[in-house]
């Protein structure tokens, strides 16, 4: 467990993700198996303080590593420029594939 954890159980996401994982049953997320969702919605309706838990608990080459894998279609189309820079990935560096097929 990372920084700014203090108070979680072990396998257990923050509070304030509550309202990025509204179509999970928050309590049963789990931060090291759901990864890959709790990865998505936060690049999709997180802000600084979300992006921040997740660069601190996954580490930047595990985010690009999922943001290269999950098909662009999951992503709002506005959040992908942020990311591409944020995360140092070029366009052609996110999978195009349409859903289904990862």
């Amino acid at each position: 467990m990372k920084h700014g954890d203090k108070g979680l159980k072990k396998g257990q996401l923050p509070e304030m993700f509550r309202s990025l994982m509204w179509s999970y049953r928050f309590e049963k997320i789990d931060p090291d198996k759901h990864y890959k969702e709790i990865i998505v919605n936060t690049v999709n309706y997180g802000d600084i303080k979300h992006w921040r838990w997740l660069v601190s608990n996954y580490g930047g080459q595990r985010l690009r590593e999922v943001l290269r894998s999950v098909p662009v279609t999951e992503f709002r189309p506005r959040v992908l420029k942020l990311v591409g820079l944020l995360f140092g990935l070029k366009p052609n560096e996110f999978n195009h594939a349409p859903r289904g097929t990862n």
